[in-house]
């Protein structure tokens, strides 16, 4: 993909099933899909066809070794870099998301690291709202709200069209 909507990054994923739901929303939305090792399950050719993944080869799937070779990949810089944790500060619907910039998530059982988390710049650790006591949402629920929400933003913007049909079509320059 050379000129995805956004980049949906997963540090560390669990479990494979949220991540086969992840693949399948940056499939449709136009959205790369980031994997930063170590995962909790393969993806070989042979574990993507046994769960029936047939979309994958398609995704294009960029593999990461780590957090930093993550950060080292990205050249030039994106021009924002969300987190999201249950810990953030700023709500999902108070962002402004463009094209281009990336969406990071992390573990299901844990969330992302304080490291990363501190890395990150005043305001772009966002969180969803939910009632008190609850804890989260599900990792593939979550990333799906967020790309949404992202996708609501750049239409309503015109930075995207949005066709009759529910087609994406890409930049109103160029429909």
């Amino acid at each position: 993909m050379t000129d995805p909507l956004l980049h949906l990054v997963l540090h560390e994923p669990e479990i494979p099933n949220n991540t086969g739901n992840i693949g399948r929303t940056a499939i449709v939305l136009g959205c790369s899909l980031h994997l930063i090792h170590p995962l909790g399950f393969d993806t070989d050719e042979k574990a993507c066809r046994r769960a029936g993944l047939d979309y994958w080869p398609r995704l294009g799937v960029q593999h990461h070794d780590s957090w930093s070779a993550f950060v080292a990949s990205q050249t030039p810089p994106p021009r924002s870099t969300w987190l999201f944790s249950a810990f953030g500060t700023t709500s999902v619907f108070d962002a402004e998301f463009r094209k281009g910039d990336h969406l990071v998530f992390g573990k299901e059982t844990a969330g992302l690291p304080d490291s990363i988390l501190r890395s990150a710049p005043a305001g772009q650790v966002l969180r969803f709202p939910m009632v008190e006591g609850e804890r989260g949402l599900n990792l593939a629920t979550a990333v799906c709200a967020a790309a949404y929400e992202a996708i609501r933003q750049l239409s309503a913007r015109g930075e995207i069209v949005i066709d009759q049909a529910g087609v994406i079509r890409g930049s109103s320059a160029n429909t």
